[in-house]
């Protein structure tokens, strides 16, 4: 009996809709630039890589370098769907990750093989398209040297029928070989008017009910980083719940950034010089759970005037190098702020 009324309640069960079961999308996903138009403030790398696009077999190797967040692996898509449109897209494209795979089995295999493969020249809708293949390289300078030198080759060998295009955020650990065979765009860091405008867009088209200081807030915590800024967003209207107002506060939890007035309590005692005030409030902010990196970025924007002495800007960069090498928060921060509230 228990079988029989098992199966009869399976077959009296109705099917799931097919909204029912879409998985939700992050929003940094979501409304990433699916064309070069669509990639915000980064005009004249824009400008060059249309250009690239219509002419198509004079495109160079490629390398993207700047801030996180900035467009550059979106641009790299973008022109990678103007170039072979939808339907050639999987098999003219090969993106990697290279701070995962960056080893030379990596160069030697995965790259090497998709590189000699050759393409023709025509796109199932009929427009003209490169006879190219393109191999996209995200975070290409935490590639060991032993695998850019490699690469090198490979660039050279396969000139014909491939391009690449490294992505990386310091141009300066790409080896000067391949740097040397590549046209170098800067992807500048978004200013806020570019960012308040993003953001604002997706607001709008997400229906949230943000104000103007909660949208100053997002943009000041990101950084200029668009990706960032989306992620506060998408986690703030989430904790908001539907139709609930998205307030200044949310940008504070969901950043991990001091509020202004706890922050407050701390450059209190630094421009009062209160050596025992200023040790007191930075351990209670680390017991309350804020990160010492966002202590240090705050104070350095706090700290940073015209009348500030050299020795208080080395002694944040000695600090941010020993936070990020595993050093004692308390002891860094002490060691900022006993430097500022020094007299001489």
């Amino acid at each position: 009996n228990f079988l029989l009324n098992f199966a009869a309640s399976k077959s009296d069960a109705k099917p799931r809709s097919a909204s029912s079961t879409k998985r939700p999308t992050p929003w940094v996903e979501k409304y990433r630039p699916a064309t070069l138009d669509e990639v915000s403030h980064q005009e004249e790398a824009v400008a060059v890589l249309k250009k690239c696009a219509a002419e198509g077999a004079d495109l160079p190797n490629l390398l993207f370098y700047g801030s996180p967040g900035t467009g550059k692996t979106s641009a790299a898509l973008a022109l990678a769907r103007d170039l072979f449109g939808p339907d050639l897209l999987r098999d003219r494209l090969l993106e990697l990750n290279a701070s995962d795979e960056r080893g030379i089995g990596v160069i030697r295999d995965k790259v090497k093989t998709f590189a000699q493969l050759t393409a023709n020249a025509k796109r199932p809708d009929g427009k003209a398209c490169p006879p190219l293949k393109l191999i996209i390289l995200d975070e290409a300078d935490n590639m060991t040297t032993a695998a850019q030198s490699a690469l090198r080759r490979t660039m050279e060998v396969c000139a014909k029928t491939t391009r690449f295009c490294l992505i990386c955020n310091y141009v300066s650990r790409i080896i000067p070989p391949i740097s040397s065979r590549c046209a170098k765009f800067r992807f500048k860091p978004l200013p806020q008017a570019a960012l308040l405008k993003r953001v604002g867009e997706i607001c709008s088209a997400e229906r949230l009910t943000a104000t103007d200081e909660f949208l100053r807030a997002l943009v000041d915590a990101s950084g200029g980083d668009l990706r960032k800024a989306l992620t506060y967003l998408h986690s703030a209207a989430r904790y908001a719940g539907p139709g609930q107002q998205l307030t200044v506060g949310l940008v504070h939890e969901m950043s991990g950034a001091v509020p202004p007035d706890r922050f407050a309590v701390l450059t209190g005692a630094l421009d009062q010089r209160r050596t025992d005030a200023v040790t007191e409030a930075v351990r209670n902010l680390l017991l309350d759970g804020y990160s010492g990196e966002q202590v240090l970025n705050q104070l350095h924007d706090h700290l940073l005037t015209d009348q500030v002495r050299p020795r208080v800007l080395e002694q944040i960069g000695l600090a941010d190098r020993a936070l990020t090498d595993g050093a004692d928060e308390f002891l860094q921060l002490c060691a900022v702020c006993a430097i500022a509230t020094d007299r001489n």
